[in-house]
């Protein structure tokens, strides 16, 4: 293939995921989006959990249980002569970690909010990581067909609470029983709002001229309200910027009801507008660029047991340049070893379809056992390592037993490949035998523990444990290599009772209390303490822990 059908391929990627606070109808939104996208004709509902028909993108048995998103998701589906690759993160805060690895993979983002909540806690911590990377974001304000909180106050508060400046591009007349549609303000027309929930109906009646007598007539005062207030926000908003929209400074901001297909249509073309393709990714050696010819990408999710009949286990994959061919050579620069992957797939969530191509931008999975981790790089040779992958310090602990001891080779299997996933980290004591869950959220624990029974046949008995602190221990004597292992060593040895080795063997020390941390960092003033460890290495990254 030729440079310029690599440039004109990457050319039309789009690759952004869905953000948002529980609830705010961010996986709704996704469905939404597949269908007006041609992916699906029919959109299940998240929270019928008795129903047939559940949300593409929730395909765990538990998600469909609880109403709930537990895992990130991957579409892709072609709009508009463009690829789109769609990543739907959970919303709920104990998988947070899932999601900022999740960001680490897209050019953009699209944030959904909640118009009678306004901005969220998750949503700041989202956008914290979006603005650290300098992500763009657009913005959707659901939910228009409740009563919901004034616009000109949804404005000012995402201006405020985000630190970021907001141009409206589309305006509500109305809300709630009385929602009548939408302004929009660049194609200079109202879209007016009618009901449906599974299906895309076609084009929403649409008037002419914002200014137009018909719609005072039609809309009385909430037209009205609403013109005056597109006055005010005008003279308030800057004039859209492409420069600080990519620059993460600024963010288009459209309003619509996703449970009813209204101001999905608009949301999704602002996406192929708007959203940058794919652009450079910095790795420890040198950045890449998405146009060059050798094949190059990461691995930031591995999910178990997709398909629970055949026990799979998918290393989703971000391609960052090239051009993939099923069946071509790779090399994994962590270990060395080398992959003639013939089975890669795409994915409409858990649909998948034997791919055999991909570029920049795409999101691909590659069907292993074991052979590949969170974090890894593949190249078609070169030794690169790509950075930014993190994994936090847990904050709450649980140790782990099986019930039945017959079971225990399938408690390790299953345990070992979930934490493989990063669903929850997995900690071996150096000194004993129990194995350590560590998670950010109490919820991680029950989905592991229903994961286990269900997907890995083993009822486990997850119970309290001590730990409430927990850091990946480090060394720098300044006096080499050899040094610092001798040193690390001797740490290790003199607290054995108290360290554990997660997925990768990366040395962790766990304590009770804040107060015996800070007397061990001044104990052992060679030994460093991380908060955050990194696929590449262990490294802080303040902006990250906000």
């Amino acid at each position: 293939m030729s440079a310029t059908d690599v440039i004109r391929e990457v050319a039309r990627r789009r690759t952004f995921a869905i953000i948002s606070h529980p609830d705010a109808g961010k996986t709704t939104l996704t469905e939404k989006l597949l269908l007006y996208g041609g992916a699906i004709f029919i959109a299940g509902s998240v929270k019928a959990r008795k129903a047939a028909r559940h949300a593409t993108s929730d395909w765990m048995e538990i998600e469909k249980q609880r109403g709930i998103s537990v895992a990130s998701s991957v579409m892709q589906m072609e709009y508009r002569d463009c690829v789109i690759n769609l990543l739907d993160t959970p919303g709920h805060q104990d998988f947070s970690e899932d999601t900022y690895r999740v960001l680490t993979a897209v050019d953009a983002a699209l944030m959904v909010i909640d118009a009678a909540n306004g901005v969220e806690p998750q949503t700041r911590r989202l956008l914290q990581v979006c603005r650290a990377r300098n992500t763009p974001i657009l913005t959707f304000v659901n939910k228009m067909d409740r009563e919901v909180k004034a616009p000109l106050d949804l404005f000012d508060e995402i201006e405020a609470e985000l630190g970021m400046s907001v141009v409206p591009f589309t305006w509500p007349v109305g809300m709630g029983k009385v929602f009548g549609g939408v302004l929009d303000l660049r194609r200079d027309q109202m879209r007016v709002f009618s009901p449906g929930e599974d299906r895309a109906t076609g084009q929403e009646e649409v008037i002419d001229g914002i200014g137009n007598a018909q719609l005072a007539e039609r809309f009385g005062m909430n037209y009205e309200q609403a013109a005056g207030e597109v006055e005010l926000v005008r003279e308030a908003a800057p004039s859209f910027d492409e420069a600080q929209f990519l620059a993460g400074h600024q963010t288009p901001m459209f309003f619509g009801s996703a449970i009813n297909n209204f101001g999905v249509q608009e949301v999704l073309d602002a996406l192929v507008d708007l959203a940058p393709p794919p652009g450079p990714k910095a790795a420890l050696q040198r950045t890449v660029q998405p146009t060059e010819e050798k094949f190059t990408g990461v691995v930031f999710k591995i999910q178990a047991n997709m398909d629970p009949a055949h026990r799979d286990r998918i290393a989703f994959l971000r391609v960052a340049s090239g051009h993939f061919e099923r069946g071509m050579r790779l090399k994994v620069t962590r270990s060395g070893k080398e992959l003639r992957p013939n089975t890669v797939v795409s994915f409409l969530s858990q649909r998948r379809e034997l791919l055999e191509e991909a570029y920049a931008g795409d999101i691909i999975g590659i069907p292993n056992h074991g052979v590949l981790q969170l974090g890894d790089t593949l190249t078609e040779g070169e030794p690169l390592q790509f950075t930014g992958l993190p994994f936090f310090a847990p904050e709450m602990f649980r140790s782990v037993e099986v019930a039945d001891p017959l079971r225990t080779k399938q408690l390790r299997a299953g345990l070992t490949q979930l934490g493989e996933e990063g669903a929850i980290q997995v900690f071996r004591p150096v000194a004993g035998s129990v194995l350590l869950l560590g998670a950010v959220g109490q919820l991680q624990f029950e989905v592991v523990a229903h994961r286990l029974e269900h997907e890995y046949g083993c009822k486990a008995r997850i119970m309290p444990a001590r730990y409430n602190v927990a850091r990946w221990v480090t060394c720098e004597t300044g006096e080499g290599a050899a040094a610092d292992e001798r040193e690390l060593k001797r740490f290790i040895d003199g607290n054995s009772h108290r360290v554990a080795l997660d997925a990768v063997d990366a040395p962790c020390v766990l304590l009770e209390y804040a107060g015996e941390l800070r007397a061990m960092q001044e104990n052992w003033p060679k030994i460093k303490f991380h908060a955050l460890r990194e696929h590449a290495g262990l490294v802080f990254q303040k902006q990250l822990e906000g």
